[in-house]
């Protein structure tokens, strides 16, 4: 931004990914002058970014009334694993490799204990501040032949908490934990209760919500 319009430019994100996770519906802002349009400055933005980065959809907005972050109401993440016996060179770079067989019924089960509003402390940090009380909008799995995806919808999350989420449910998946372990690592608010995160590479920013 700053080589299309001379100045240097503040970006806001709607959040923070970990290194490894991708998005596909990530939310900037930014203050620019342009005497343009809207579409000229897609266009040029697209042109100076690097092949990893697109931008879809420029707005403009008030700023003294938007903010990414803080006028977000919800957040949509997916979690994708493969899940047949042989890796995937396909998938590899947004797919968690799961080889063993999956109870996915058991872990819908376990997904449904985590809706509604709760202290996650067992399964992230906060992002700011002490407060680790977040609602969970909903969270379900789905399979789609040897893909497995979690989608996970909520007002906020801690830092980590989807990837520790997931990887607690793959456990309950393969048999190394019950649908009321969940539950009771819920309850504990202690994150060693919880399974460590699941590999960054299945998680996605799928979309978020004003």
């Amino acid at each position: 931004m700053q080589r299309l319009t001379g100045e240097p430019t503040r970006i806001r994100y709607a959040g923070r990914t970990d290194a490894g996770v991708h998005a596909s519906g990530q939310v900037i802002a930014a203050e620019a002058r342009w005497r343009h349009s809207l579409e000229d400055l897609e266009r040029a933005w697209n042109a100076v970014l690097p092949q990893d980065v697109a931008v879809r959809e420029l707005k403009q907005v008030d700023d003294s009334t938007f903010h990414p972050r803080y006028s977000a109401l919800s957040r949509l993440y997916r979690y994708t694993v493969w899940t047949a016996p042989w890796r995937s060179p396909l998938h590899q770079r947004y797919a968690h490799h799961e080889p063993r067989p999956l109870d996915v019924v058991a872990m819908n089960r376990a997904a449904s204990i985590l809706t509604g509003s709760h202290d996650f402390a067992s399964f992230g940090q906060p992002t700011q501040g002490e407060v680790t009380v977040r609602r969970v909008d909903s969270a379900e799995w789905r399979q789609d032949g040897p893909l497995l995806t979690f989608e996970i919808e909520a007002n906020a999350f801690l830092r980590r908490m989807v990837r520790t989420i997931v990887a607690t449910l793959l456990e309950v998946g393969v048999g190394r934990r019950s649908v009321a372990d969940v539950s009771a690592v819920l309850a504990a608010r202690e994150r060693s209760k919880a399974a460590p995160p699941a590999p960054a590479c299945g998680l996605c920013l799928v979309a978020v919500t004003y």
